[in-house]
């Protein structure tokens, strides 16, 4: 009784944390989040919103973003398949 009394904060704060991983995950290395991204990005340049030099730096960090998502999906896919 007591010890649970103890680990019920701790398990939580745990759950809260893998929680907020999760959602952090999904805004830098969703696929489709990115591409939308990179769209309202290319609309805002477009509607003369954004300089052309902070259009660049963003789709740069975009597109790097991109790439590393993709290679994970391609990780995850690589180890679906070897089971």
């Amino acid at each position: 009784m007591i010890h649970k009394l103890f680990t019920s904060p701790i398990n939580l704060i745990v759950k809260v944390g893998e929680h907020v991983k999760e959602e952090v995950d999904k805004e830098m290395y969703d696929l489709e989040h990115i591409q939308k991204k990179l769209i309202q990005l290319q609309m805002m340049y477009e509607l003369e919103e954004i300089s052309e030099e902070t259009y660049q730096s963003q789709e740069e960090v975009l597109l790097q973003r991109y790439e590393v998502a993709k290679r994970m999906e391609m990780e995850q896919w690589e180890e679906l398949t070897k089971r």
